[in-house]
């Protein structure tokens, strides 16, 4: 199974009006990291990935998904 790893990291974002250094301060981590997972140059760690969807009170999978890609 090879697939790459979508995300709606932006979408969340937008819909609760945070720019990419409030969210990366909120989680811990560093503005360009969240960048970088959005574009999808960056695989995020377990960690991170459950500390976003804790953010957003929501599960992972709302947030990440493998494409067929």
């Amino acid at each position: 199974m090879s697939g790459a790893l979508d995300n709606r990291i932006r979408v969340f974002r937008a819909e609760h009006r945070l720019s990419q250094s409030e969210l990366a301060d909120a989680i811990g981590v560093s503005r360009k990291t969240i960048s970088t997972i959005e574009v999808g140059r960056f695989t995020p760690s377990t960690v991170i990935a459950l500390k976003l969807a804790r953010y957003f009170n929501v599960p992972v999978e709302e947030i990440f998904s493998l494409s067929e890609k």
